[in-house]
């Protein structure tokens, strides 16, 4: 055999006219890493290359080493996915962010062009809780001396009424009628014409709880829906609810004995009624025996500013404009600070420290800068009795539980006389 050259490997190659399975050419890989494609048929055959110098292998060697395998490649994209997912999570929170704020900045606009949605907020008519009762039965919220009927302050619209007579009395008003119920009414007792506030009916466990506090103190109770309340025909509006009032009060004055003291109460909303109905009383030279008002408000403005509904936009330049100029759009105003300069009756202030509805400090401004001043310069609240009593934040009265207190009985018979029948 003669000598071969230096550097190059012997190729060896079949006999001719020898049949050679041909099979697919598979991928090896290079020392730098590609991959090239050799035929199965010809990789059993030495192939003359050049060799490499050993600086070049040795080079190559370490390449190899230092290339990770095929199989560990998935670590590090792995890896590199969580920065997309976590840009992922950011970007919906941007756009629930946006969506948020659109909302928010286009809730005045919505407010301001249609100035109807404000009356609602401010009335809140159609919210009927406690839901699925039946208005035209007392005796399932506990009243078991109590009459439902109805009557029209305006022709073709009835308003739905509640009469509670004193407790002592249930026994007798069992399975008795209207007219018995009416007949009630000449009798020695003091009668409390109840005005209830924004939202819900006459039926609101609150009110019937209150309901049953004045009845057990010796009071008749009448209540009612004003219209678009409960289930009382019409809309509502503040000369609607005042007109209603006005209304039942001219009514009680028909059915009772000229000697019997007629009461006006008023909660929440209904204090603004109140005043309404006391003004109009007052002006036409007939006041009430008393006006009771638990958590009033000085103005419908300044209720709405102090409100917890108005906290995210209280501060929104333009608040006065968007908001507050939509509910006067609707002449609604419930001036009750206006309103005590023209009052010449008793009143009774009642109101919780933590109401976080009406904010303590309106009814106290109510006092202080109304009821108060007009007490010490006005001859017409000469003699009046004016009081104010608050409940501290510790009982957690709040908006609608001063009935739960127990110095209420001897509250109200400091200030409004007795219970017991009154004598002639």
């Amino acid at each position: 055999m003669s000598a071969q050259p230096r550097g190059y490997s012997e190729l060896v190659l079949p006999a001719l006219g020898a049949p050679t399975p041909v099979s697919p050419p598979r991928l090896t890989d290079r020392a730098d890493g590609s991959f090239t494609s050799v035929s199965p048929a010809l990789s059993r055959f030495p192939v003359m290359r050049r060799r490499s110098s050993p600086t070049a292998e040795k080079d190559s060697d370490t390449e190899l080493k230092q290339r990770p395998a095929a199989g560990c490649q998935q670590g590090p994209v792995e890896g590199s996915m969580k920065p997309f997912r976590r840009l992922g999570v950011m970007g919906r929170m941007k756009r629930i962010m946006m969506v948020l704020l659109l909302v928010y900045i286009s809730i005045p606009f919505i407010i301001k062009l249609f100035p109807s949605i404000q009356a609602k907020l401010v009335f809140l008519n159609f919210v009927r809780r406690p839901y699925f009762i039946d208005l035209k039965r007392p005796l399932d919220q506990g009243l078991n001396h109590t009459h439902n009927f109805y009557m029209e302050p305006v022709m073709g619209q009835k308003i739905g009424v509640w009469h509670t007579v004193p407790a002592h009395m249930w026994r007798d008003s069992q399975g008795k009628d209207g007219d018995w119920f009416k007949s009630m009414f000449s009798s020695t007792h003091p009668v409390i014409l109840y005005l209830h506030g924004n939202s819900g009916t006459r039926g609101g466990d609150h009110r019937v709880q209150l309901y049953k506090v004045l009845s057990s103190l010796g009071y008749h109770v009448v209540a009612f829906d004003y219209r678009g309340w409960g289930d009382s025909d019409g809309y509502p509006s503040e000369g609607a609810m005042t007109d209603d009032a006005l209304f039942i009060y001219d009514w009680l004055k028909q059915q009772m004995g000229k000697s019997l003291p007629l009461y006006i109460w008023g909660h929440s909303l209904g204090t603004g009624v109140g005043t309404n109905l006391v003004k109009r009383l007052c002006d036409r030279g007939s006041p009430p025996d008393a006006l009771v008002l638990e958590s009033p408000f000085t103005n419908i403005r300044e209720e709405a500013k102090s409100h917890p509904f108005s906290m995210v936009y209280r501060f929104l330049p333009g608040f006065d404009w968007f908001f507050l100029d939509s509910i006067s759009a609707n002449n609604i105003c419930f001036t009750s600070d206006e309103n005590v300069n023209h009052i010449s009756c008793p009143v009774l202030i009642l109101h919780a420290e933590d109401d976080p509805v009406v904010p303590f400090h309106l009814g106290k401004k109510v006092q202080v800068f109304g009821l108060y001043h007009l007490a010490s310069q006005s001859k017409s609240l000469s003699g009046h009795k004016v009081q104010f009593v608050s409940f501290p934040s510790s009982l957690a009265y709040k908006h609608k539980f001063i009935y739960r207190s127990p110095e209420l009985p001897n509250i109200l018979r400091d200030f409004l006389g007795a219970a017991h029948p009154v004598t002639a």
